[in-house]
C-alpha cells in the first residue's frame, strides 16, 4: 500500500479520534456518580436536570433541553419520571399555552440537601489539579459552543 493511503487509513484508527477518549471518560464518570445517585434514586440525566432547577427554580422546557443538550424526546420521560417522584411540576406557560414550564417543588428543593454532597464526592474520584480542571471545563466548552 502507498505510503500516502496508509496516511489517509491511520485517521480512521481509535487512537486517532478525539471523540472515543471524550466518550469512554463521560462514561465512565457517569458511572462513578452511580453509587452517589442511587442514594437519590436518580439517573445522571435526571441529576443535572435537577440542578439546573436547584438554581433556576422555573423554567421553560425548552430552555432546559437546550441548556443540557437534550432533545424533547429524551427531555419529556425523564420530567415525567421527575414530576412522578414529586421533586417537578410542568404546567402550561400563561403567555403561550403549547409551551410547558417546569417548576421545583418543596421535595425537590429538599433533595438539594442530600445531593450537595455529590460534587466533591466526584472531585475526589477524578485526579486533576484545579487550573487542569479550569482548562478542561473552558476547552469542553468551547468545543461544546462550536457544534
Amino acid at each position: 500500500m502507498k505510503k500516502e493511503k496508509q496516511e489517509e487509513y491511520d485517521s480512521l484508527k481509535l487512537s486517532s479520534q478525539l471523540c472515543f477518549p471524550l466518550y469512554a471518560c463521560s462514561k465512565e464518570i457517569i458511572r462513578r456518580y452511580k453509587p452517589y445517585l442511587d442514594d437519590l434514586d436518580l439517573t445522571y440525566t435526571q441529576y443535572i436536570a435537577m440542578m439546573v432547577m436547584w438554581e433556576k427554580k422555573s423554567m421553560h422546557v425548552k430552555d432546559l433541553g437546550e441548556q443540557l443538550y437534550l432533545d424533547s424526546g429524551t427531555l419529556t420521560p425523564l420530567l415525567k419520571k421527575l414530576e412522578q417522584k414529586g421533586y417537578v411540576t410542568r404546567t402550561k406557560s400563561r403567555e403561550d399555552e403549547r409551551a410547558l414550564v417546569i417548576s421545583i417543588t418543596e421535595a425537590g428543593e429538599k433533595l438539594k440537601k442530600d445531593a450537595v454532597k455529590i460534587p466533591a464526592a466526584m472531585g475526589a474520584c477524578v485526579r486533576l489539579e484545579p487550573e487542569e480542571a479550569a482548562f478542561l471545563y473552558k476547552i469542553l466548552y468551547k468545543i461544546l459552543g462550536e457544534i
